[in-house]
């Protein structure tokens, strides 16, 4: 894969942002702290097979960030310092196909409520710089992905494309978030949704294959 160079800003990673409470969530209702799950009509592209953490969800439109595609990136070091990297809870994704060179912190820290916004329960969006290099040089540091683009729709896009059958929902989870393997979270997702989406979990990725 192409390694690109990543312009960053130094100051604050993600604009501060109001943190709203999450309520219980019936499956068919899209909103913050809602997993998009990619059903077998997204055929190609990179949003095959894909899980999207939606962080917003408004009548002005949406955006989410994409969590199970890994990414192989050269980050500047005045921004990420591999060589200072301690933190073994540390992923790097393509967050999705909207400005790919910006980078937004997905994390479980609950200390720094006044630059993050609370997606769901242990999971929160922001962090400045200082935050990030602190975290990435800690052993012992937050469960952290730095996620480069995001995927955004236009007032009631993703209300069509849901109807239309390109999207599953389900509630997101700090556990499926930090702690379930990329390569695995579409399938596991599906199964523990049981039923007819536990049978789509086992159709095959390339169905030439017997």
């Amino acid at each position: 894969m192409e390694k690109r160079k990543i312009k960053l800003e130094k100051e604050r990673i993600m604009p501060h942002v109001e943190e709203l409470t999450m309520e219980s969530m019936p499956y068919a209702q899209i909103q913050r702290g809602t997993f998009l799950i990619a059903t077998p009509d997204i055929e190609s592209g990179i949003f095959f097979r894909g899980v999207i953490l939606i962080c917003e969800h408004n009548p002005n439109g949406s955006f989410g960030l994409l969590l199970n595609k890994s990414l192989a990136l050269e980050l500047p070091e005045e921004i990420v310092n591999l060589n200072a990297l301690n933190n073994p809870h540390v992923g790097i994704r393509a967050g999705g196909p909207v400005q790919t060179n910006q980078m937004m912190l997905l994390h479980n820290s609950e200390k720094i409520p006044h630059q993050t916004l609370k997606i769901c329960d242990e999971v929160f969006l922001g962090g400045d710089l200082q935050f990030l290099q602190d975290s990435l040089s800690d052993e012992n540091g937050p469960h952290i992905n730095l996620c480069f683009g995001y995927a955004g729709w236009a007032s009631g896009q993703l209300e069509r494309e849901f109807l239309d059958g390109h999207w599953f929902l389900h509630p997101a989870s700090s556990k499926h978030i930090f702690y379930t393997s990329t390569d695995k979270l579409w399938q596991t997702l599906l199964r523990e949704m049981g039923g007819k989406y536990a049978s789509i979990s086992m159709i095959p990725e390339d169905l030439t294959v017997n």
